[in-house]
């Protein structure tokens, strides 16, 4: 519990999502710091915490702390800024597979991407498995964690870029349009895609071209596949 609310206190590393027992007296400090801070808080039974610390001394608190420390928007812009390059951003609406994440941070790397965006709840954060499966380009790559998809992509137009949803049923091809000026495309999650409310706040959707029999990607290579397009342009 101490370690747990030590690292509360100081905020330099930054927690993904905080386990408890309950949240009476013994848990409500920590709870409501949490809350403060806008960390998920999950009421576990006894046995989850044992089988994540076997033979631990848990006393029943877990925290989970991010692999990195996430970047705020305004961190990614003025890195585009710093370099003298439009924006060029990724937006990922509920991606919850660890690896995938890990393997779009990758490639949005070694594309020149200056930052991704992640929604707060229902999306995988930046764990030890992102950390290894970006085979380090996490080192080198912003990811700012919002509340609101659509309030972002609204900020994003105010500061003069265009918002491009990907998606399979989008009439116009990706290579139709211009990705030279500043940027940002949003992919969705691996089930049930951009949700609807964020698409609408898009400029514009586009789809990858495809002549085979499936429909789509995965995620992962829908964003590399976009992603160097822009590179090519």
């Amino acid at each position: 519990m101490h370690a747990v609310r030590e690292a509360l206190r100081a905020g330099s590393r930054p927690l993904q999502r905080l386990l408890v027992l309950r949240t009476d007296r013994q848990f409500a400090e920590l709870v409501e710091q949490a809350k403060a801070q806008r960390i998920p808080v999950h009421i576990e039974p006894s046995p989850a915490f044992d089988r994540l610390l076997p033979g631990g001394n848990h006393q029943w608190v877990i925290a989970f702390v991010a692999a990195k420390a996430y970047s705020s928007t305004q961190d990614i812009l003025q890195l585009a800024r710093q370099k003298g390059e439009p924006p060029f951003l990724v937006i990922l609406d509920g991606v919850e597979d660890p690896q995938n994440l890990g393997a779009i941070i990758r490639t949005a790397e070694a594309a020149g991407v200056h930052g991704i965006f992640i929604p707060e709840r229902r999306a995988a954060g930046l764990t030890s498995i992102v950390a290894k499966t970006s085979a380090g380009a996490l080192e080198h790559m912003r990811v700012a964690r919002v509340v609101n998809l659509s309030r972002l992509i609204e900020e994003l137009k105010e500061a003069g870029l265009w918002t491009y949803g990907v998606e399979p049923a989008a009439s116009t091809d990706l290579t139709a349009i211009d990705m030279t000026g500043p940027i940002a495309f949003v992919f969705g999650g691996e089930g049930g895609g951009i949700r609807r409310g964020v698409a609408q706040e898009c400029d514009g959707l586009v789809r990858i071209p495809m002549t085979g029999k499936v429909e789509s990607l995965n995620v992962s290579a829908a964003v590399a596949v976009t992603l160097f397009e822009g590179v090519r342009q």
